[in-house]
Order: structure tokens, then C-alpha cells, then sequence
């Protein structure tokens, strides 16, 4: 890469020491020396070894091959000089403050102390070279990105002391491997990873009931957090292994998920791939989710909550695949409620649940105008639910109305179009509450073989195109306060 030294522009190979050519500035570019280099002689050499076009005099070749190298070389010191620009002291690079990457030493102070620096001189690029970086929690600001290069790993401490306890999301808690609190234009870029190492976090939540519920006596720390931020962009990375949810935007708005893979073993619990928690105008795009828990999981408030809580609203999820997990959930915690979400393009395979729309008289409000388009399913163990019982899916045999309150459930104006699943257990559920039915579902062309069919309660459902296909009992039964209209 050509660089600036002692007043000279010097252009060099990436595999080479010597300088191809040199030039004092205000030298004539069509003047400069080329000097030998192992990788080709001169420009001279090279002339030769080209076919000349017809009519081409030898010498203007020579020309057009020296302009070129020449401009390749002045492209490239323009490049160099616009990054040193950007952090002329190199304070945004790690191991300029002692990061090792060596995946023994501990690098938080260092690429702590990268970030501060950075923000202090109005933002930038605080990368990670390849290398294994062992960490405890660290904060990203405003107008930060956060790069890791292929081959870097930023690694969770396997120390639980080193997890501060916090108040998070309202309840107890443990502060996050990466986080940001109110802060703008922050990203997490590159083609590395973000490894959470939640395997001793994960025995612990083994061991006790109710471990990932939020509010816990037995907390454990998500991995990356964005807590009331505004444009946020997560792009090329894998996040894996965290000892909760993975990624959770937090009461943050205009959030951009994209060619990201989150990965964590399939029995590994609550490890949620992407959780948007009372935030707007959030994009999931092209994401490929294998975890433990719900792939995505939209969310709005906590269960029992006093309020006030904000709606999660005006979400795309776009050309995901899905394998291991719970599959696309709204729900179940959506005291602030959900409106107007969009998936698209959605594959899912292997996944416990396909889609899902779920609630309790503990931790609903208003959820509606969702869009399921093109979506296709291959040994899904229950394809569609959408109900208003969970932890369960279907009610008691005998289910009586109870009174309504701020957290029940409004569930309506729900579209499925172009939905296949074959391979399922059960083709679903759509039922909600006696005393709040679910209204406005539209079913187009949706075509689910399962072992068991779909059942519909306290429900409004119409649509054409619909086949239900059951080994097993009828293909839809209809249940106390159905109202079914399918062609």
C-alpha cells in the first residue's frame, strides 16, 4: 500500500519491502523511476508480455501501463491517507493500548480504553485483528463501530464475578458482554465473531426453576444489548453462545440486523437469537438462527408488568433461515403490546415451533396487523400457533371469561399467505380468550401436512386456498367460539 514518508509517496506490493516507485510531491507523474521488484520486473517487462493491439506503438503501451500502476498506487495512497485521517493517532486501535488477542490475557481495559479514546475524538472504527480477545463487559458510545475482522474473536470471561449485577429491562440483572445505553449511529460490522461462552451459565440455569424468567433470583447476562439507541446496524458477524438472549434491541429505534449467523447449541436454554424489546422500526434481514430458544421472539414488557411499557412496532424480518430453536415468536411478554410486523421469505427447518403469536392474561395488550408472506417449513414440530394460553397452547376443556385488564391479550388483523409445512406433528392452533377472541385471521394458500390437524377456538378465521392435511382426528376441529369461513 503506497504511504506517505519524509515528503515521499512511496508504492509498495503486499508481499514486497522495496519500493516500486517513488516520487517527491510536485514530481511529474509521467517521470517516475520503476524500480525491480520480485513480483514483476518493470513496467517495461510487463509491456512485453502483452499482446499489443494492432497499430499500438510499443512506447504508448509502456505509457498506458505506467499511468496505470500509477493510478492504481495513488488510488490506494488515497485510501491509506483517508483511514490515518480518520484516527491519525491510532487511538481507536486496541492493541495501541495493550490488547493481546493472545485468548489468555484479559483485553477489557485495552479495548475499553480504545473505545473512550475513539468517542473522545468524535467517533470511529475500533477493530479487532484477528486473534482471540478474552473479555468482560464492554460499552460501546455513540458514533462507535465495532469491527472484527475474519479470524477475530471477541470471548466472553467464563468468570461469572466479572458480570456486574445491574438493573436491566426494569428487573435485576447482569450487565451484557457488549452494550450501548444512549447512544447513536453505533454498529457491530466485520466477519468475525462475538462468542459469549455460556456453557457454565447454562448448567446453573439447569439447576433452578425459573431461571429465564425475567426478574430471576438466578440471573444470567445477555450478550449484546442495545438500551435506548437510535440507528443501530449489526452486520456480517456471528454472535454465539450467549448465556441468555443473544441480541436484544431495547427501546431502541431504527436497528438494521443483517448477514448476521447467531448460533448456540439446541438444549441450550433461553438463548434466544434475536429479541426487539419494545422497539421500532427494526429490520431482520438475510439472518441464519440455529439456537436453543426462539430465533426471533419480539417482545414488549415484562410479565405482571405495573407499565408503562412501549410497543414493539413497524418490524421486517426478511430471508432468514431457521433451524434449531422455537422458531418466529411475537410473544410471549407483550405488555406493551405489537402492531405492524412483516416477515418475509422465512425458512424454517427442524424449528420446535414455526410461527408463533403467543400470550397470557399476565403479559398481553394489543397485538395485531401482522404479515406472514412466503413462508416454508420442513419438519417443524407444531407449524402455526397462535394463542392466548401460553406457557400452554390449547385452553381447559371448560374455559370461563374472566375480567378484562391492561394485560390481556388483544390479538387481530393477522394475514398468512403462501404458507407450506410438511413434516409437522401438528398443524396448529389458533385460539384465544373467552372474554378477548382473536380476530381478523386471513389464511391464502396456506398448505400444512401433519400428523395432527388445526384446531380453532374463540377465533375468527376466514380465507381460500387452505389444506390441512391430518394423519390423525380431523384436519381443522372446531372448538367452543370459532368462527370459521375457509374455501
Amino acid at each position: 500500500m503506497p504511504y506517505p514518508k519524509n515528503g515521499w509517496l512511496l508504492a509498495r506490493t503486499a508481499s514486497g519491502s522495496r519500493p516500486l516507485c517513488v516520487a517527491r510531491p510536485g514530481t511529474s507523474l509521467f517521470s517516475l523511476a520503476w524500480y525491480d521488484h520480485w513480483t514483476f520486473e518493470a513496467y517495461d517487462q510487463v509491456a512485453k508480455q502483452v499482446k499489443r493491439p494492432r497499430g499500438v506503438p510499443v512506447i504508448q503501451l509502456k505509457r498506458w501501463i505506467k499511468q496505470l500502476f500509477l493510478g492504481l498506487a495513488l488510488w490506494a495512497g488515497l485510501v491509506a491517507t483517508a483511514a490515518n485521517a480518520l484516527d491519525p493517532t491510532g487511538a481507536c486501535n486496541p492493541s495501541m493500548h495493550g490488547a493481546k488477542g493472545d485468548g489468555v490475557s484479559k483485553d477489557t481495559a485495552a479495548i475499553q480504553a480504545a473505545i473512550d479514546a475513539c468517542e473522545g475524538q468524535g467517533g470511529g472504527t475500533v477493530r479487532l485483528t484477528a486473534g482471540t480477545y478474552l473479555s468482560s463487559p464492554i460499552v460501546l458510545k455513540s458514533n462507535i463501530t465495532l469491527q472484527l475482522d475474519k479470524g477475530a474473536t471477541l470471548l466472553g470471561s467464563t468468570d461469572h464475578a466479572d458480570y456486574p449485577a445491574k438493573t436491566e429491562f426494569r428487573e435485576p440483572g447482569l450487565q451484557s458482554l457488549v452494550s450501548a445505553t444512549n447512544a447513536t449511529n453505533v454498529a457491530i460490522t466485520g466477519e468475525g465473531i462475538i462468542d459469549g461462552a455460556g456453557d457454565t451459565w447454562w448448567q446453573m440455569a439447569r439447576s433452578f426453576k425459573n431461571a429465564g424468567v425475567m426478574g430471576s433470583d438466578h440471573p444470567r447476562p445477555r450478550l449484546v444489548v442495545f438500551d435506548h439507541c437510535k440507528h443501530v446496524r449489526i452486520e456480517g458477524v456471528t454472535i454465539q453462545n450467549s448465556p441468555m438472549w443473544q441480541v436484544v434491541p431495547y427501546y431502541s429505534d431504527d436497528v438494521i440486523i443483517r448477514n448476521v449467523k447467531v448460533l448456540a447449541p439446541a438444549r441450550s436454554p433461553n438463548t434466544d437469537a434475536i429479541d426487539p424489546f419494545s422497539s421500532s422500526h427494526v429490520v431482520i434481514d438475510h439472518v441464519f438462527a440455529d439456537v436453543g430458544d426462539d430465533d426471533v421472539a419480539i417482545k414488549s414488557g415484562a410479565i405482571g408488568s405495573l407499565g408503562p411499557d412501549d410497543s414493539s412496532r413497524d418490524i421486517t424480518i426478511t430471508d432468514c433461515t431457521f433451524l434449531h430453536g422455537h422458531g418466529l415468536s411475537i410473544g410471549s411478554e407483550v405488555a406493551g403490546g405489537a402492531q405492524n410486523i412483516r416477515a418475509e421469505r422465512i425458512h424454517f427447518e427442524g424449528t420446535d415451533n414455526g410461527i408463533r403469536v403467543k400470550a397470557n392474561r399476565d403479559r398481553g395488550n394489543d397485538v395485531g396487523h401482522l404479515v406472514f408472506l412466503d413462508i416454508d417449513m420442513k419438519d417443524v414440530k407444531n407449524a402455526l400457533i397462535i394463542s392466548e394460553y401460553y406457557p400452554k397452547i390449547l385452553p381447559p376443556d371448560e374455559e370461563a371469561a374472566q375480567p378484562v385488564t391492561r394485560l390481556t391479550p388483544h390479538f387481530h388483523d393477522i394475514t398468512l399467505e403462501n404458507v407450506t409445512a410438511t413434516g409437522s406433528t401438528m398443524a396448529g392452533a389458533i385460539v384465544g380468550l373467552p372474554e378477548a377472541p382473536v380476530t381478523g385471521v386471513v389464511l391464502r394458500n396456506v398448505k400444512i401436512n401433519a400428523q395432527q390437524g388445526l384446531t380453532i377456538g374463540y377465533a375468527e378465521v376466514s380465507g381460500e386456498g387452505v389444506v390441512i392435511q391430518a394423519v390423525e382426528g380431523l384436519a381443522i376441529a372446531q372448538k367452543v367460539g370459532a368462527k370459521v369461513s375457509l374455501r
